[in-house]
């Protein structure tokens, strides 16, 4: 009878290490969960990033607004008669 209870306890405690330090324990489940959550993140800025170009995507193909407004703002173009003023933030 004591053989057969130390033979249960080690067994025991055999699966006990191997829940807490084994392949596919509980560290190995903290380490995972972590990874997805922050590829989840990565993902979701991605999506917003994705949705912003295809915006502009569209304005540029639909009509010529969005093309003289990424000329305006990029390149600094006006067109001929127009006054450019530029205002620049004070000092605090």
């Amino acid at each position: 009878m004591r053989l057969f209870q130390f033979t249960l306890l080690c067994l025991a405690l055999f699966v006990q290490y191997r829940l807490w330090f084994g392949h596919n324990g509980v560290q190995d489940y903290s380490r995972l969960k972590a990874a997805v959550t922050s590829h989840h993140d990565t993902n979701a800025q991605l999506i917003k990033r994705n949705k912003v170009l295809k915006a502009d995507i569209e304005d540029l193909k639909l009509g010529q607004e969005g093309v003289e407004e990424r000329a305006r703002n990029e390149l600094g173009m006006i067109k001929p008669g127009e006054t450019f003023i530029r205002v620049l933030p004070g000092r605090q």
